[in-house]
């Protein structure tokens, strides 16, 4: 089976081409770097051309708000307007637990937008939903720091290893269409503050972290549950600590 992995040259991207290709399947990166322009649709016919499945874990490289939403729905109507005149018949989007519910994010209501274009698309889709990765907790403290210090909400955070969502994706492409959404996300749940001045310990950064219930993540603020998944979410393997020790091996 031919695979195109749109992003496939990213962090979750190169991992799922190198895994759907030790599981047999011709798994084809489609990128900027591969002349591959999903926004301006430069080079994406070719791309998808002989796909049976297209993958798109694909990111904006700009988080402002009318950025991102034009990078995603630029970028996904595109997609998906080359996958029905190659005849693609299975599409799979990486994207976020709570997204859809936080309205006041622009870069959340940006994935919800995202979303809905592939729900009403006509085409056969997978949408993976996952929380946030552990190989981003010092990014998350660098966009949550004030004069200094590190504001976060103690609220639920259930990070991933970006293996296990890689994992994911992979699985749901070699899969049949399933039109709706898997949440993944990580086998443990903890405090967001907490989390996150745990793995600055762990680095030797020594920036504070204050519990702030009113600070926002990427501009909203979350309540307990916003941001950690569901119930019948599939929960990874792979513990922090786990992760820690194999990112040190490697």
């Amino acid at each position: 089976m031919k695979v195109v992995v749109i992003g496939g040259s990213g962090l979750v991207g190169s991992k799922v081409v190198k895994l759907l290709g030790e599981h047999g399947h011709e798994a084809v990166p489609a990128s900027p770097q591969t002349g591959c322009n999903t926004v301006t649709g430069e080079g994406l016919d070719e791309a998808v051309a002989g796909a049976d499945v297209v993958v798109d874990v694909s990111n904006s490289p700009s988080f402002a708000d009318d950025d991102v939403l034009h990078f995603f729905t630029a970028s996904t109507t595109n997609i998906l307007e080359a996958e029905k005149k190659a005849g693609v018949d299975h599409h799979v989007a990486l994207s976020i637990v709570g997204c859809d519910r936080a309205p006041d994010s622009g870069y959340l209501r940006a994935k919800v937008a995202q979303e809905r274009l592939i729900q009403e698309s006509g085409q056969p889709y997978c949408i993976v939903r996952a929380t946030q990765f552990f190989e981003f907790g010092k990014t998350i403290a660098d966009s949550a720091t004030v004069d200094g210090e590190v504001h976060l909400p103690p609220v639920g955070f259930q990070p991933i290893a970006s293996d296990d969502v890689a994992r994911a994706v992979g699985r749901m492409a070699a899969g049949k269409p399933i039109n709706g959404h898997l949440e993944v996300a990580g086998p443990t749940r903890y405090r967001f503050d907490e989390f996150i001045a745990g793995v600055l310990e762990r680095l030797g950064d020594p920036r504070r972290v204050v519990a702030d219930p009113q600070a926002p993540y990427f501009g909203q603020v979350l309540a307990e549950d916003t941001i950690v998944p569901g119930e019948g979410a599939e929960l990874a393997a792979t513990t922090y600590e786990e992760w820690v020790k194999l990112s040190e091996q490697r």
